[in-house]
């Protein structure tokens, strides 16, 4: 008996040390997927701990506050099961059975592999700090805040089936199409909403897909091919340039996206942020983006350029721009590389949708925070000094100068929005709390 506990106990000590190897390698990999899920973002607060909750999401019918997911068992998720956890994150219905609001993304989530889905589950029991922080009660009224009817939702809105590769896609653009319509969850910014505020498509097959959305004042751009608002003139390695950077040398992210990239995906592999952009410029155009328009056929002319450098400031926005933009954009409209964004022929001016454009005027705007860059360059708010009508202008200047060509904003337009702008912008959680690496 001795000689044989002998020689159990080194094959038992060393199945011990593979398991916990094994988990911590789960565990590390589920720190990268939680890095691109950016989970992160919707689960912290200003100053707040990581993944403690209680940050405030506007939706039609009042906020809500988003939960605490640290392994906390008195207000967290501390006694979730793995089970518990996917049910959640797939399905939308929490330990207890309540139906959570789709502010919380399960109609990507659906799509995760089981594999990725334990080292998420094995990430956030191991390694995430456990805070004791109650969860905030919405601000719906009732009736509106009976849950019963996020059931109904679910059955005609959320998709009930895992990720499935495209056999017209090759593999490293299956890889990019799992990332971007699972938990990338791209779609619930970049896809516009129907009637019950649903994504209206959840992958490629509907030709709405990452077509472009707004919420709360800023519009998430076009992903498509389209050549005007879309990703048709970026190539490959710009996107995945943008991605790591959040900015190329003519483009910079702004509004939430400039917190996508400094919490999610400046930490992706290069494999992955190639394999997104790869998948990306699969995405033809449809209906009338799939046109091009005349304009662009043509080279951008320096008509504008030559008008302002010789005083003309008959054009209405002229002058707003010159006083107000053409230091740092130039009068030719190109800006300075990677610095500060040409306004020629950018995706972004050229959008349907004006309402990134006034709100980033109204209130300005910060470049990414990234390790490779960590002060991100700002852009002043102008909605103290310019009326709507100032705005209206400048802004139609910039859409239609340069060979650019694109729909005026109108004052009431800017009024809108100036009225309904957010008096409280979400703000960076403590980074000095946060997990910052990602392999």
């Amino acid at each position: 008996m001795n000689k044989t506990w002998k020689t159990l106990f080194p094959l038992l000590a060393l199945l011990a040390q593979s398991a916990r190897a094994s988990d911590e390698a789960a565990a590390a990999r589920g720190e990268y997927l939680a890095h691109m899920g950016d989970c992160v973002a919707c689960h912290s607060t200003a100053g707040g701990q990581p993944y403690a909750g209680g940050l405030k999401m506007s939706t039609p019918v009042g906020a809500i506050y988003s939960t605490n997911i640290t392994p906390d068992k008195a207000t967290g998720i501390g006694n979730y099961s793995y089970d518990d956890f996917a049910k959640a994150l797939r399905e939308g219905v929490a330990k207890d059975g309540r139906n959570l609001y789709p502010a919380m993304p399960y109609t990507s989530f659906v799509k995760i592999k089981d594999a990725d889905m334990r080292a998420l589950y094995a990430y956030f029991m191991q390694r995430v700090k456990p805070v004791e922080q109650k969860n905030r009660d919405t601000d719906i009224p009732w009736p509106l805040s009976i849950r019963w009817p996020l059931a109904v939702w679910n059955m005609l809105f959320a998709a009930s089936k895992p990720f499935t590769p495209d056999p017209d896609l090759n593999e490293q653009q299956n890889r990019g199409a799992y990332l971007v319509q699972g938990l990338g969850h791209c779609g619930t910014c970049h896809t516009p909403r129907g009637i019950g505020f649903q994504e209206k498509a959840l992958d490629h097959h509907n030709a709405a897909y990452l077509t472009g959305g707004t919420l709360e004042g800023w519009h998430a751009p076009n992903l498509t091919g389209s050549s005007t608002s879309g990703l048709g003139n970026w190539s490959a390695a710009e996107i995945a340039q943008f991605l790591k950077t959040g900015k190329t040398a003519h483009v910079a992210a702004f509004g939430s996206m400039t917190d996508v990239i400094s919490d999610s995906t400046q930490y992706l592999s290069k494999e992955d942020v190639e394999a997104i952009a790869a998948y990306l410029k699969t995405l033809k155009p449809s209906g009338a983006q799939a046109r091009k328009p005349a304009a662009l056929a043509v080279k951008p002319g320096g008509e504008t350029a030559e008008a302002l450098a010789r005083g003309d400031m008959s054009q209405p926005g002229a002058q707003e721009y010159m006083d107000n933009c053409a230091a740092c954009h130039r009068i030719d409209g190109k800006g300075y590389a990677n610095t500060f964004p040409t306004l020629a022929q950018n995706s972004a001016v050229l959008s349907d949708d004006p309402s990134s454009l006034i709100s980033i005027v109204l209130k300005g705007g910060k470049m990414a925070v990234t390790k490779e860059a960590v002060t991100g360059l700002s852009m002043p708010d102008f909605g103290w000094r310019l009326d709507d009508r100032q705005v209206a202008n400048v802004l139609t200047f910039i859409r239609n100068g340069w060979g650019n060509h694109a729909s005026s904003v109108t004052p009431d337009r800017v009024k809108a929005l100036r009225a309904n702008i957010t008096t409280v912008e979400r703000k960076e959680p403590a980074r000095e709390n946060m997990p910052v690496t990602g392999k």
